[in-house]
């Protein structure tokens, strides 16, 4: 019997990857990630039930650290927005002279 490639296998790798630059986008890669661990888990799942049928599970664990490194970076840069409109305020964030003038004082 043939091997059969498991059915989220790419789209994992490519949420994954998707999801490390994703945090310069004001934290879109959070979603990606999140849906990447989700299609891996079930993924992951079937091949263990029956891995002599499946092919690809490489790019599923690829997919899946990938993915975490992503969140990870993704939660850090929405800790770091967070944490700058606590500190600045947001509507520093909408008048660029008065940023500039804040960051000028430290």
């Amino acid at each position: 019997m043939e091997k059969q490639k498991l059915p989220n296998a790419l789209a994992v790798l490519i949420l994954g990857i998707l999801s490390i630059p994703g945090c310069c986008f004001y934290c879109i890669g959070l979603v990606f990630g999140i849906i990447a661990l989700v299609l891996a888990k079930k993924d992951t799942a079937l091949y263990n039930a029956n891995p002599d049928n499946y092919d690809g599970y490489s790019n599923v664990k690829t997919g899946r650290i990938l993915a975490i490194i992503g969140i990870v970076l993704n939660v850090m840069t929405l800790i770091s927005i967070i944490a700058f409109i606590a500190l600045y305020g947001f509507a520093v964030l909408q008048d660029p002279e008065a940023l500039q003038e804040i960051l000028n004082k430290r």
